[in-house]
């Protein structure tokens, strides 16, 4: 095994495979020829895990804690964890690996951008709990929400992606809605199935998922 792969755990299929492809793409990009992005996977009982989300708890902080230590034991630089929801969880755990936290690499971007207002898309739960938000304006960074009406449409397009029931006309007004938005702040797609969606266009997206991956490949190289 390369003393330079990562560690990734498996979660819900969709989206645990949207990061593979991604990581094989970037890596391939960068190395070139058939060249694919080193990992080892330890693949999850989601469904185990998923019934205890979106809330931290000591029954979810035991089965992710099994998870990370089998994780920890294999030949790995870092631990990629492909659910940005999750990593409330796994802040409350002791993870000796280094971790691609997508909270301190969003930092690090709004930073580097000189940005200091953006506006949050993700869950419902996401964007009315206090766990992205209030990490991001100790750093002296100002979150704002979407209106209401706007945060259940976010909501449903996730659930749409998760369930593999998107439609072209929702992809059509998705977009539209990140365009409106970004016009005024930068927007944060703090999870995969709005990641999976993104349109390819908008430099003013901060894409946790994205910010991860070239975080990993940059690591391997």
């Amino acid at each position: 095994m390369s003393k330079k792969s990562i560690g990734l755990l498996g979660l819900g299929s969709r989206s645990t495979l949207y990061y593979i492809e991604q990581l094989n793409r970037l890596y391939n990009k960068k190395m070139g020829g058939y060249s694919t992005f080193p990992f080892v996977m330890i693949n999850a009982n989601f469904d185990a895990i998923n019934s205890l989300l979106p809330n931290p708890s000591n029954e979810l902080d035991a089965f992710v804690t099994e998870y990370v230590t089998r994780l920890e034991k294999l030949e790995i630089i870092a631990i990629l964890i492909p659910n940005i929801t999750l990593h409330e969880t796994i802040d409350r755990l002791k993870i000796r690996k280094k971790l691609l936290h997508p909270l301190v690499l969003t930092t690090k971007k709004i930073i580097e951008q000189e940005w200091s207002t953006v506006f949050l898309f993700g869950s419902l739960h996401t964007m009315e709990s206090n766990y992205v938000s209030s990490y991001l304006e100790n750093r002296g960074i100002i979150v704002e929400i979407p209106s209401k009406e706007d945060r259940l449409f976010i909501d449903t397009v996730r659930k749409q992606v998760y369930a593999k029931t998107e439609t072209p006309d929702l992809i059509v007004s998705y977009h539209k809605m990140l365009d409106k938005y970004t016009e005024k702040f930068p927007v944060i797609l703090a999870c995969t199935e709005l990641s999976i969606l993104k349109p390819i266009d908008n430099n003013r997206i901060i894409d946790m998922v994205q910010l991860q991956v070239e975080e990993a490949v940059l690591l391997t190289n």
